[in-house]
């Protein structure tokens, strides 16, 4: 009751991807196939690491959470822009919003805490590999899984409680294709600073990139010290796909969340909203399978199995 006192605003219009009616038809299928794939690939990925006992390692363990983690992250955003893609009015409910913006920051803050934790275990392999089996045991990363859920449920709450104060009496059209916590903030009728600061100023952001960062800087540093080519190569190939979904996510969400709001970056905006939250859980199982040996025959043994029986 207390917020229904606080806004004028009892539900938002979702601008989408695009306002073009002739198009959405042919933008809901292109979106509907990604989130097939999306299903499809991250559930597959789990299926053969659960199945395969020779992956049974941490750095499988943490994939098939990050597994986990993408088909999460499709299903708070993607089956509501299909809906509004195919009705006439594109709106979403206030609560709706809200929840869906608590359920964005917590699968966000898990994917990052996640892509850091991976990032520790490459450098613990590849920087300390005769310490790798002590570093990285089951308890270690079995805590360091559970740590990420409850940090990033923290990092949601505390960014989404200040937005419960603030007053929305209009516009409600929010500029984009979910209710990302930027796009609400640009529509509240009072001050967003305490918001934007407690996002900009995230403990959970910073550390998981500070993890990030500084495990990758070692590892090339070490790898850069490999007097043999091939020893290199090889060294750097564990953790290349890793590298390149780091890439990949953080490139456009550090974009897309620092980069000053203005009505020439709507466009800019959606398109990096749609890179990191809805390609790139489909792009992660792609990654991981094409450029990693195991993975392709683990998959190949289940599928010979599997016309066996």
């Amino acid at each position: 009751m207390a917020m229904e006192n606080k806004t004028a605003v009892s539900y938002f219009v979702l601008s989408g991807v695009s306002s073009d009616p002739q198009l959405q038809p042919f933008i809901f299928l292109v979106f509907l196939l990604i989130y097939l794939l999306t299903v499809l690939g991250n559930g597959t990925i789990m299926m053969v690491i659960t199945y395969e006992p020779h992956l049974h390692s941490p750095m499988y363990f943490f994939l098939t959470h990050l597994s986990f983690i993408d088909i999460c992250y499709s299903i708070v955003t993607v089956p509501k822009m299909l809906q509004n893609l195919l009705a006439d009015k594109k709106t979403i409910s206030f609560d709706g919003c809200l929840v869906q913006m608590s359920l964005i920051l917590l699968v966000s803050g898990t994917e990052i805490s996640m892509l850091s934790a991976m990032a520790y275990d490459q450098y613990a392999a590849i920087c300390a590999p005769l310490h790798y089996l002590r570093t990285m045991n089951k308890q270690v990363h079995i805590r360091l899984v559970g740590g990420t859920w409850l940090i990033s449920i923290f990092h949601a709450l505390t960014n989404t409680v200040p937005v419960l104060h603030l007053h929305f009496c209009g516009p409600n059209e929010i500029d984009n294709f979910s209710c990302e916590l930027p796009s609400v903030l640009e529509l509240s009728c009072t001050e967003t600073f305490i918001c934007k600061m407690t996002l900009l100023t995230s403990v959970l952001g910073l550390t998981a990139f500070s993890i990030t960062l500084v495990s990758y800087i070692c590892i090339i540093s070490t790898i850069l010290k490999i007097p043999s080519a091939e020893g290199g190569g090889k060294a750097f190939s564990t953790c290349s796909s890793h590298l390149t979904v780091v890439v990949l996510y953080y490139g456009a969400a550090l974009f897309r969340y620092l980069r000053p709001n203005s009505a020439s970056s709507v466009i800019l905006d959606r398109l990096f909203s749609i890179q990191y939250s809805i390609l790139t859980p489909m792009l992660n199982p792609i990654i991981y399978s094409l450029r990693n040996k195991e993975v392709k025959v683990a998959l190949g043994n289940i599928l010979q199995k599997m016309k066996g029986l």
